[in-house]
């Protein structure tokens, strides 16, 4: 069953719901072509002993065909020591359900509920969800009897997933059999109580399946997010490296599951599956397992490699998501032209804004308390600091802060310079908390339009957390860099923003840096991501026309076609075939 091809025939057998295409292996490009143009275009190309979205491409032309051909096999080889191919119709705009089974070696077998696991990029899958918000009981029961009907067929013993692609209209056809424990597996004991690793022991022992399929129940909600060291501002999720200095998992909260082996230290490799963790929520409803998601999130930290942790926040308060309107295309659907990160509305950039004001004041006043500590050996100058005169940057627009003392409260007024003064007003009360010297208690009063707005937290800078409360609504952000030339990173609503704040008077001395000029990216190539130039197509001197492939690199075994910006003669070439590249590396110039 772990053969795309010898499990598509057993399954026809079965009399189980298939895709038409081509059930043979595809000897060569030219019979690729062949067979897609028989099928009728869109095709799925897939590698046979295929599995995680690897050796699979979509074709829709002959020439498509040709590189998926190529690149799938490749992929194939590289990842399963097996080249051999098939092709399919491809069904557009599928649903990617699957239902777990579990059978015993005494000729019983159950269906455990379904997954919806639709959330994908590049063939793999990113959020799945137990049950399905789409299916009917009917249909429910048709796929479950029709994957149970599959693996009596085989004789199988253990716990295995027969995975569907479901249309519209709620037809479905099998895609594939998973003989071995899936990722996914904790949303389905979350919602059947049953402990699926205890059930495979049980039955690898020799012993019955002590349920009956009467007893499987659909309890709750669950769903899982796949947290990745990935990039998803590149192609929703291009391979991030680099060693974990600060991991902390979100246990404290209820309802949360997170299954990982990752520790602060672990190194991750071009080589290995990019997974850091499953986080998993159960709630009683699908509203309460997607809240408690979200603050999971919010609570989770992870330092020294790049993630995910913005796009799955941004998946799972979609609206389109919280309907339930989803299909195997959604992020290219919602996101056409690629991941930007949270789009911040007005309110929320005032209250960023308001958090990156405090975070400021907050170090300057632990600084201070450090200067006029009592058994200081050195001497200093105390300093007399009544108003924080401050520019804050963020996307581009310029405000204005000022921050004046009186006691121990502090004022704090901001404005967009763009805008009058009379527009956006604020006004901020920091207080020193007597409990911690490296804790800052602030109120915020921001009128807006007319519209108030408070804000309360505790500002220890030590801590990876910050728990800040917006009107009532607890927010949780993360300072992740704070730099002394007034660069700060803040992660909030899960996306990282870049805030740049100076005082008044570095403000305008800024003014007379020289900035560094953009680098003309049109007539280069530069490796977007950590992995090993498989191929070269290039040599100096070729010509060559826009999007044409220079060459392929390789991450995560997941090969990816590198193409030129613009059509152009190639000056030289700085890589070849088995080089390791970091991302950013100058891979080919164009004159």
């Amino acid at each position: 069953m772990g053969d795309k091809i010898e499990s598509k025939l057993l399954a026809k057998n079965a009399k189980v719901n298939t895709i038409p295409g081509f059930d043979g292996v595809v000897k060569d490009a030219d019979e690729a072509v062949r067979i897609a143009r028989e099928i009728g275009y869109p095709v799925m190309i897939k590698a046979s002993a295929g599995g995680g979205g690897k050796g699979m491409r979509i074709a829709w032309d002959d020439e498509e065909t040709r590189d998926g051909f190529r690149f799938s096999s490749q992929e194939a080889a590289s990842s399963f020591g097996d080249d051999r191919l098939l092709i399919e119709k491809f069904i557009d705009n599928p649903r990617h359900i699957e239902v777990q089974v579990l059978g015993d070696k005494h000729g019983n077998a159950l269906w455990l509920n379904e997954r919806e696991c639709s959330i994908q990029r590049r063939n793999q899958k990113v959020v799945e969800e137990a049950p399905s918000l789409f299916l009917d009981s009917e249909t429910r029961r048709a796929m479950g009897e029709q994957a149970v009907a599959l693996a009596k067929a085989v004789n199988y013993s253990s716990a295995g997933t027969v995975e569907f692609l479901v249309d519209s209209k709620k037809n479905f056809y099998f895609l594939e059999m998973n003989t071995r424990l899936q990722v996914e597996h904790p949303v389905t004991e979350c919602i059947t109580g049953l402990d699926l690793v205890q059930e495979m022991i049980r039955v690898a022992k020799g012993y019955p399946l002590r349920h009956k399929q009467a007893d499987i129940p659909i309890n709750g909600w669950a769903v899982e997010c796949r947290v990745y060291a990935e990039d998803p501002y590149k192609s929703f999720g291009l391979p991030s490296i680099g060693r974990l200095s600060q991991y902390q998992e979100p246990l404290h909260l209820p309802g949360v599951r997170v299954d990982s082996g990752i520790q602060p230290g672990s190194d991750i490799s071009i080589y290995y599956d990019p997974m850091i963790s499953k986080l998993i929520t159960y709630g009683s409803d699908r509203r309460e397992a997607l809240k408690r998601m979200e603050d999971a999130l919010d609570n989770y930290v992870i330092r020294g490699v790049t993630h995910n942790i913005a796009l799955l926040r941004e998946v799972i308060i979609n609206s389109r998501f919280v309907k339930g309107d989803i299909n195997t295309k959604f992020l290219s659907d919602v996101y056409p032209d690629g991941f930007k990160g949270h789009q911040l509305t007005e309110n929320e950039r005032n209250q960023l804004l308001a958090i990156a004001s405090s975070l400021f004041v907050a170090s300057q006043l632990r600084a201070h308390h450090f200067q006029e500590h009592e058994n200081s050996r050195v001497p200093v100058v105390k300093p007399q600091v009544a108003n924080w005169e401050l520019s804050v940057k963020l996307h581009d627009e310029v405000y204005t802060v000022v921050a004046s003392n009186s006691g121990p409260t502090f004022s704090v007024s901001y404005y967009n310079r763009k805008t009058p003064l009379d527009t956006a007003k604020s006004l901020l009360y920091i207080i020193p908390s007597a409990s911690s010297s490296l804790a800052v208690t602030a109120v915020l009063k921001v009128e807006v339009d007319e519209s108030k707005l408070n804000v309360t937290g505790a500002w220890n800078l030590a801590s990876p957390l910050l728990s800040v409360n917006v009107d009532g609504t607890q927010r949780m952000i993360q300072c992740l860099s704070r730099e002394a030339g007034g660069n700060m990173s803040i992660q909030f609503l899960g996306t990282v923003y870049k805030v740049h704040i100076l005082t008044k008077l570095a403000a305008e001395l800024n003014k007379f840096m020289l900035e560094k000029a953009a680098e003309d990216t049109s007539s280069i190539l530069r490796s977007p991501m950590p992995g090993m130039v498989v191929a070269v197509s290039v040599k100096p001197g070729d010509l060559v026309a826009e999007g044409q492939e220079i060459c392929v690199i390789e991450a995560m075994k997941m090969q990816n076609s590198m193409t030129a910006g613009k059509t152009g003669k190639v000056k030289s070439v700085h890589c070849k075939a088995g080089d390791t590249v970091g991302e950013g590396d100058l891979l080919v110039e164009l004159e």
